[in-house]
């Protein structure tokens, strides 16, 4: 019971304590309540990254989205000519790249500027088409660019294309390269975007391979894409 001091109630020592005591309860409740929501957001958001990653893996099919537009690219050179299937699901943003070049004419009339026989092919250097200036060969680009786009089953196997860049991962632009490594070039795996694979036509990417070249890898005769066409079907 309270009790007065100098004419003030006075809570006795003993009720002060059971009131703490009844606040610190409270408060021990709050804080495992709390508590038990931080885990549920966690989880949520734990099991939400996990779902989306889940979708972003979802390349592994390797395959065209069904129905998709522009999903086969047929690439016409000064030998022959070399079908290609896109991975639009695998890189979006690459293929999507790829495809407007191609649809403008970007890629007309330009050399494969470097050929490393076993390694790769290259092409889609601005500066090269009609022949040019050599000594430009390898440095221009489309002046847009598109970030490193890596699908986990997706690889620098042979018969395959990548998207060039600098020494920027997110600097790819309009150079690709077409893997003619048999056994496949794995160094190159999850450095560079992997966005198609030849269909069709590899034995003419070979005769590219082939062709005499400098010292720079420069062809002394130049092969040219004379067009790049965007299908709906091989």
């Amino acid at each position: 019971m309270p009790h007065t001091f100098g004419g003030k109630k006075v809570r006795e020592p003993g009720a002060r304590r059971r009131k703490m005591t009844r606040i610190a309860a409270a408060a021990i409740v709050a804080i495992i309540a709390g508590a038990g929501l931080y885990i549920y957001i966690s989880n949520t958001y734990i099991s939400n990254q996990g779902t989306t990653t889940q979708e972003s893996t979802s390349c592994t099919t390797g395959t065209p989205v069904l129905g998709a537009k522009g999903t086969y690219a047929k690439i016409n050179t000064s030998l022959g000519s070399i079908e290609v299937q896109l991975y639009p699901s695998a890189a979006p943003k690459t293929v999507a790249n790829f495809v407007n070049l191609s649809q403008t004419g970007f890629y007309n009339n330009l050399v494969w500027h470097r050929i490393v026989a076993g390694f790769v092919i290259q092409t889609g250097d601005p500066n090269s088409r009609g022949g040019g200036n050599r000594s430009q060969w390898g440095l221009g680009g489309s002046g847009k660019t598109v970030p490193l786009e890596i699908c986990s089953t997706l690889h620098n196997d042979y018969g395959y294309l990548g998207m060039a860049r600098s020494s920027d991962p997110n600097s790819g632009s309009s150079q690709f390269y077409i893997n003619v490594n048999q056994t496949g070039n794995t160094n190159l795996n999850g450095q560079y975007t992997v966005f198609g694979k030849v269909i069709s036509g590899m034995d003419v990417a070979i005769a590219i391979s082939k062709v005499p070249v400098n010292s720079t890898d420069q062809p002394i005769t130049p092969v040219f894409v004379t067009s790049i066409k965007i299908q709906d079907a091989p």
